[in-house]
């Protein structure tokens, strides 16, 4: 055999039969323990001893005497003994005897710090920050803490929420057709009673402000609500002035009802599948929307077949509104929204903002408190939130505390319906204080 075959035994160090007593074990196990702790140590207190392990320690120490069941024993001390036996530290022979020292504060600091990165990378969330009604569903979920003792997949768990909300409302799918189109082919994802759904029914009902469902069915309308599981017919959505260029069905339908001075009220099949549909000139490719069907009413009454055009959400977008907005947005109109100055108003604005293309109209904080100015005696506006657009409106509501419900400035928005081509040049003008 030669020299670089041969396996060398490995002399064991001086004193190590002395430290490897099986009388020292709770002695080791206790250091273990303690100096796993990642903070400092200056003594530990093995124990309760008996006698021969009283009598070990003793030995180890150089003790004239039998310590007591409950030993302190320094740390110093301990350092010295060892060092004289083994030439090793105190920390060398521990991680040999039992294992691997541990950091728990180290690794309590950092489990606490990836939670505080977690939790802020959601409350700054792009789809949070839009729509500030969430951050109060962020701060629940801050409350109920991370899943499962890991905020990696909790965050995981949060990414996938984030993904669904921003896709809402949906496109009038089954639930596993949306889920499997949003989340990568997981149909599943979304299921009664799987993490993912409650995370997302909580979100929509702070978003809609309604309390949490507790069945199966208010669970069902919820989805429904949000455009999942919707049919093409009962979505729909009113307009007013509308005149696209085209054969399409969608088209025809709106040019009809614009030309006869009626509303059209259309579903999502026609939003859905339009055929040929074109924008031209300057007065069609602006488009105001408003939140309630008697403001567009009124235009109607007031304009009739002169009717700019004109898009009602009727309370909450549903999917057929949501999904005219995109289109109208994508055949380059110019989106303008205006709704009612309450609490839930703010947050309807704050999701069609969100979800389309729009820009608020007359929804800034000087045209609420020129409209309090004009109605002082409004209903209490309940819960406000932030307006993204407008950081002053919130504080100035909460300041008046009162609601203007958008019929009550419905005046001034027909005036700007009526205002907006005043230029001889064929030149669009907007005349709001928003675009002012």
């Amino acid at each position: 055999m030669t020299g670089t075959d041969a396996t060398i035994p490995t002399e064991p160090a001086p004193g190590d039969a002395t430290l490897r007593r099986p009388e020292l074990r709770p002695l080791w196990d206790t250091l273990h323990s303690r100096l796993s702790s990642g903070r400092p140590v200056t003594r530990v207190r093995p124990g309760p001893l008996d006698d021969l392990q009283r009598e070990a320690l003793a030995d180890l120490l150089g003790l004239d005497r039998l310590p007591d069941a409950h030993p302190c024993v320094p740390l110093a001390r301990l350092e010295e003994a060892v060092t004289e036996l083994s030439g090793r530290t105190v920390r060398e022979v521990v991680t040999e005897l039992v294992g691997p020292l541990g950091d728990r504060a180290g690794e309590r600091r950092r489990r606490q710090d990836e939670r505080t990165r977690l939790w802020t990378w959601l409350a700054e969330h792009e789809t949070v920050r839009a729509q500030p009604v969430l951050s109060d569903w962020a701060a629940s979920c801050r409350a109920s803490g991370v899943v499962a003792g890991s905020a990696e997949h909790t965050r995981t768990l949060l990414t996938d929420a984030l993904r669904v909300l921003a896709e809402l409302p949906g496109r009038a799918e089954p639930l596993p057709v949306f889920a499997a189109r949003v989340l990568g082919g997981q149909a599943h994802a979304l299921d009664d009673g799987t993490p993912l759904s409650a995370l997302v029914l909580r979100a929509l009902a702070t978003l809609y402000d309604t309390v949490p469902p507790q069945s199966a069915a208010q669970r069902r309308a919820l989805w429904t609500r949000a455009g999942v599981a919707d049919d093409e017919l009962s979505a729909t959505v009113l307009v007013g002035g509308l005149r696209p260029a085209g054969d399409g069905v969608l088209a025809r339908v709106a040019t009809a009802c614009a030309e006869a001075g009626q509303a059209a009220s259309l579903t999502l099949g026609h939003v859905r599948h339009p055929g040929e549909f074109i924008l031209s000139g300057a007065r069609a490719r602006v488009v105001h929307v408003v939140e309630n069907p008697s403001v567009l009413a009124l235009a109607l009454r007031r304009f009739g077949s002169c009717c700019p055009p004109l898009v009602c959400t009727s309370g909450w977008p549903n999917s057929a509104a949501i999904q005219l907005l995109r289109m109208l947005a994508d055949h380059g109109a110019d989106l303008r929204y205006h709704g009612d100055f309450d609490g839930e108003g703010i947050r309807i604005a704050a999701y069609v903002l969100d979800k389309t293309p729009a820009r608020p109209w007359r929804m800034t904080a000087a045209d609420y408190r020129a409209a309090v100015a004009r109605h002082p005696r409004g209903p209490q506006p309940g819960r406000i939130t932030e307006a993204p657009w407008d950081r002053e409106l919130a504080e100035a509501m909460a300041e008046h505390g009162t609601a203007v419900v958008e019929e009550l400035v419905a005046d001034v928005l027909l005036k700007d319906l009526g205002d907006p081509w005043a230029c001889g040049q064929g030149r669009l003008i907007c005349r709001c204080l928003t675009c002012r």
